[in-house]
């Protein structure tokens, strides 16, 4: 009779930061590095060290011993340390679908530096896992996936119900996509610890062994059996073969294996049995009580996924695009400085960090991460944008204007009202003394003639003159010293209506020449409190909330924007209500209305309403966070005494856009509550959408029988939909990554703040800094469709748009080769979601990268000779690619478009 294989694989999952610094966590990890390269060396018979799956690892170390670099590459080539596939283990839900695909890259490009990566996706620990995985796994050389949360195991032999699409009899099974890509999924059923600190001592080993072993060959669907041995942070056992030796002596029946993944996973898969079951996208422990999700952690210090969002779309949606247009054919792109940025930004994308659920001082740092990133990509940005604008050919415009350059560079068509600072005039300080400049400026502003701005055939274009001022400013030239001047500077707002995508225009504001012809006509009635536009008609009610009509399907929809203000006695991973249900809501206290801006191309109001609010919860939570009592079992209450909080939200609306735009603030000063903002829908649906990776995916408004969690809380990226076979609602969002749909009215629910005192998980971590005092802002939108795939797909694409404005750049009169409208490519599949324009790795083409928001395929085409056009994967290696003209449902698809 063949043996069972016992595969212990040697690890310790690595956090580089959580309930500790960062710094107390890099120190054991120089520890455990220093020990393992010695263990290398004395005990031949240790097969490796798998190095968690991530190649920052290495970079952390040689930091503080880089002479030991020769010898790290040494034992990776040996095979001794598994290194790779990623850069860092992400939570793929609370970063964009780009950065997982950055994270995959540059993991790859780091392991094929070191050596050879595993071939595995690991996700240990990922708080749920992304539906797309087995299609990104695919794209990036991967046939196996290994994961811990998301699945409810049920055992050989159990029976596993038709309607129980989340759990598996089996810890092997096959995972599926969206598009139908499959990969084997492996989950770790008795955790990535089950084969932990294994005993020497011969009784030990029996008991430990005789638990073990049953555990694991109750789900394990093949004679190879997976045993991890390490957990968070652990040491690595150094006498894990001697311990291995001593089971051997107490199992003849059984081979123990000092082994890893890659030999585990080719054991596995020459022995799978037909009988394996399969899963479908998005695991995030649906069929489960709903507590431990931890899908909360997506409305955990709210202002870390703001800031994410914002650096993001400043590298992958404004930098890479700028710098793909200005150095397209050219060695110049900034590959080094945009990777750079990218692992900087990456540093806070692991679990622990981004889901906002360590201490206090991990978040800290990673603030000065995110603009040390956000800083090179406006750089780089910047400098792209005067080499674009360089090459224009200005030479149209009228002696004295001042031209300025317009830029979309998101794979959308885009309308905004665009905010431009113009330099008019300037006064050197090479040329006078600085307060002589100072006023020689501010002559010229009192002397500044009426203005205009036109388009490349001069016609006049209707413009806002926001304000003119003289101040302080320098330049920075690339080949001499600094030039400081006094400047005269106007900031104008003008309207830009269906710019192309990936595309260019040029306007200049000059002295008036023309009369423009003025319209009275405004967007906000004050008389009625009634912002309206070709598309909308929103009422503002003397509660605050408002009441719209959709002229499209001519539905009203009442009650919209309702604060909700409910205690949060949960902690930084679980959200839970206080005992006695108090909420507040924002329709019971009355609103002010304020008029910002009211003009024929744009309305602004501002809506402020005073909230009286629970100051904390009461003081029996500190009793239950110091006692470590399960949040399951809390009883704390809200405290009695109340505070006012100011409540404000600026809403927009233009002519040119099918949407309200709406900024919310307030001063927070309370503890212990969450604020939420409501858009019932009293839409008749039971399923509803959200962007997720790569995927506009279709979720339950229902839980499972066996959800006993009162709320069931979800992850976004761009927007939430609901919709029936008439219509629907898109709220947008920039850096709000969690909603829920209630289902009273099916009410889209967004989560704005959630303020709490303690980090949670497996014991007391006090955080003050997650209870978020002091000034938020929350940005976020509304449309609305009709019953047309098209117009749904419409509002789609308008909440991603607001997460990145036109970029703008003022130039001068001269001569260029490039015209003054340009769209660089266009791409035909209007369902096709652009999520990347850059240069390509090897820097001889560009990349474009997107995938199908639909369940259904659709012709695409880029307009580009077709023998310079080819599909490559993440990794931008070619594809065998036969339907390279087909967008397939819910496919991701890369063009890599040669010069």
């Amino acid at each position: 009779m063949n043996k069972k294989k016992v595969f212990v694989v040697s690890h310790s999952h690595w956090d580089r930061e959580w309930y500790m610094g960062y710094e107390h966590h890099h120190m054991r990890l120089v520890t455990l590095m220093d020990d393992l390269l010695e263990l290398f060396k004395t005990e031949p018979r240790f097969d490796s060290f798998h190095l968690d799956g991530q190649t920052i690892i290495l970079d952390d170390y040689l930091q503080v011993r880089p002479e030991r670099e020769a010898e790290v590459r040494h034992y990776i080539e040996e095979g001794k340390l598994k290194v790779g596939p990623f850069y860092i283990l992400q939570d793929d839900f609370l970063i964009s679908s780009e950065a997982n695909t950055r994270d995959i890259l540059i993991g790859a490009q780091e392991s094929k530096k070191w050596g050879n990566k595993v071939n595995l996706g690991y996700f240990p620990d990922t708080f749920g896992n992304m539906g797309q995985t087995a299609q990104m796994m695919k794209l990036s050389n991967l046939d196996f996936a290994a994961f811990g949360r998301g699945v409810k195991p049920t055992g050989l032999n159990n029976q596993v119900f038709e309607n129980e699409n989340y759990s598996s009899q089996y810890s092997e099974m096959w995972w599926k996509g969206p598009d139908g890509s499959k990969v084997l999924g492996v989950l770790f059923a008795n955790w990535y610890s089950n084969g932990n600190e294994i005993p020497v001592d011969k009784v030990t080993a029996k008991k430990y062994w005789d638990q073990k072993l049953q555990d694991v060959e109750k789900y394990a669907s093949t004679d190879n059996l997976l045993m991890m041995n390490g957990v968070d942070h652990q040491p690595v056992q150094k006498d894990v073969i001697e311990a291995l030796d001593v089971a051997s002596e107490l199992y003849p029946d059984y081979e123990f294996i000092h082994s890893n993944f890659d030999d585990y996973l080719k054991a596995v898969a020459q022995d799978i049995p037909e009988d394996l079951s399969a899963i479908d996208g998005e695991l995030t422990s649906q069929e489960t009580d709903g507590w431990y999700t931890l899908a909360n952690t997506a409305s955990s210090r709210i202002y870390l996924k703001q800031k994410n969002t914002q650096v993001q779309r400043q590298l992958e949606n404004i930098t890479e695009p700028l710098a793909a247009i200005a150095y397209k054919n050219t060695n110049d792109y900034p590959h080094d400085q945009l990777k750079y940025a990218w692992k900087t930004l990456m540093q806070n994308h692991p679990h622990d960090s981004i889901c906002g659920c360590s201490v206090d001082e991990v978040h800290r740092e990673m603030m000065t991460r995110f603009e040390k990133s956000r800083e090179v990509g406006e750089f780089l940005a910047n400098d792209a944008l005067n080499i674009i604008a360089d090459k224009i050919n200005t030479n149209v415009f009228a002696v004295g204007s001042k031209p300025f350059v317009v830029v979309n560079t998101q794979g959308y068509e885009k309308s905004q009202m665009v905010s431009i600072e113009i330099e008019w005039d300037r006064a050197p300080f090479s040329e006078g003394t600085p307060n002589d400049q100072y006023e020689l400026m501010q002559s010229k502003l009192a002397e500044l003639p009426e203005l205009e701005v036109v388009d490349k055939h001069g016609y006049g274009i209707p413009f806002e003159l926001v304000k003119s001022e003289v101040r302080f400013d320098y330049d920075l030239p690339k080949e001499q010293f600094r030039i400081p001047y006094m400047g005269l500077f106007i900031t104008i707002r003008v309207p830009v209506e269906s710019l192309p995508a990936l595309s260019w225009t040029t306007l200049a504001l000059q002295k008036k020449t023309q009369a423009v012809i003025k319209n009275d006509h405004k967007l906000f009635d004050v008389e009625s409190n009634t912002l309206e536009n070709n598309w909308l008609k929103a009422t503002v009610k003397s509660d605050g909330s408002l009441t719209i009509l959709d002229k499209k399907t001519n539905r009203i929809y009442d009650d919209q924007m309702i604060f909700e203000d409910t205690g949060d006695i949960g902690n930084e991973y679980i959200y839970r209500q206080s005992a006695d249900k108090k909420t507040i809501y924002s329709t019971d206290f009355q609103a002010e209305v304020e008029v910002l801006i009211n003009n024929e191309y744009e309305a602004k109001i501002k809506v402020s309403q005073d909230i009286c609010i629970p100051v904390s919860a009461d003081e029996r939570l500190e009793y239950e966070q110091k006692s470590v009592i399960d949040i399951t079992e809390r009883i704390a209450r809200r405290a009695k005494e109340c505070r006012t909080i100011r409540v404000s939200t600026v809403i927009g609306i233009t002519k040119m856009e099918d949407q309200l735009k709406f900024l919310t603030t307030f001063d927070n000063t309370c503890l212990d509550h969450r604020v939420r903002v409501l858009f019932p829908t009293q839409l008749d649906t039971n399923t509803h959408n959200a962007e997720s990776i790569y995927e506009v995916v279709e979720r339950s408004n229902q839980v499972s029988d066996s959800w006993k969690n009162p709320t069931n809380p979800q992850h976004q990226q761009a927007f939430a939909n609901v919709h029936d076979n008439h219509g629907g609602v898109t709220v947008g969002n920039l850096g709000l990554n969690e909603y829920e749909i209630l289902s009273q009215d099916n009410t889209i629910a967004v989560t704005l703040l959630r303020s709490v005192g303690e980090m949670g998980d497996w014991g007391y971590f006090e955080t003050k800094e997650a209870q978020c005092q002091g000034m938020q802002s929350f940005v976020y939108s509304l449309s609305f469709h009709d019953k047309s795939i098209a117009s749904r797909i419409n509002s789609y694409m308008q909440a991603r748009n607001n997460q990145v404005p036109l970029q703008t750049v003022q130039t001068d009169i001269h001569d260029g080769e490039w015209k003054l409208s340009h769209a660089v490519y266009k791409v035909s599949a209007e369902d096709f979601a652009i999520t990347c324009f850059k240069q390509s790795e090897d820097g001889v083409a560009d990349i474009i990268r997107g995938y199908n928001m639909t369940n259904e395929s659709e012709d695409i085409n880029v307009n580009v000779e077709k023998t310079k056009l080819q599909t490559v994967n993440l990794l931008e290696e070619p594809l065998n690619d036969i339907s390279k003209e087909v967008l397939k449902p819910a496919e991701i698809k890369t063009f890599k478009i040669d010069w």
